[in-house]
């Protein structure tokens, strides 16, 4: 049985962080949907279209990877996609509680989608997309944080 896998989040930017769960993630499952998905609680520094550029360059070398915008509903996409498992990286507890409460509620409104947390390698435990934003706006080297065509992304930006 194939299983599909889908790991939402806003990317923005992507970090060496999440290329590292997303390469964890495609070795237990058949296919990984990265779903790019709008936070309306953020102010973006990549619009949608270049999120999900830098993120294909970013993971282009797992074959088993696809990026995708994502619209609505979490649960409904992921049922659109026949994705089973919602993937989320955790990288402390802080992360937990936040992210406990959002499975539950997709569970409720989807009942046949698991979500399995994937832990932080402790080299990325800190790693946020706001922290690279941040040090790169102060023109802090981010080359060990994010894939190179980020950091070339970046660079532009500032």
């Amino acid at each position: 049985m194939m299983t599909i896998a889908m790991y939402p989040g806003s990317f923005d930017p992507v970090t060496n962080g999440h290329v590292d769960i997303i390469q964890r993630a495609a070795a237990i499952f058949n296919k990984v949907i990265v779903a790019v998905a709008v936070n309306s609680k953020k102010k973006p520094l990549f619009n949608e279209e270049e999120r999900i550029e830098l993120l294909r360059q970013s993971v282009r070398h797992i074959s088993n990877v696809s990026v995708v915008k994502a619209e609505g509903l979490t649960v409904d996409f992921a049922r659109k996609h026949d994705a089973k498992v919602l993937v989320r990286g955790l990288r402390a507890v802080s992360d937990f509680e936040n992210e406990m409460q959002i499975s539950g509620i997709n569970r409720h409104l989807e009942p046949g989608l698991e979500t399995i947390f994937i832990t932080a390698d402790s080299a990325y435990s800190f790693l946020s997309s706001s922290i690279v934003k941040e040090a790169a706006s102060f023109g802090a080297d981010i080359s060990k944080l994010v894939p190179p065509p980020v950091q070339e992304a970046i660079k532009q930006k500032f």
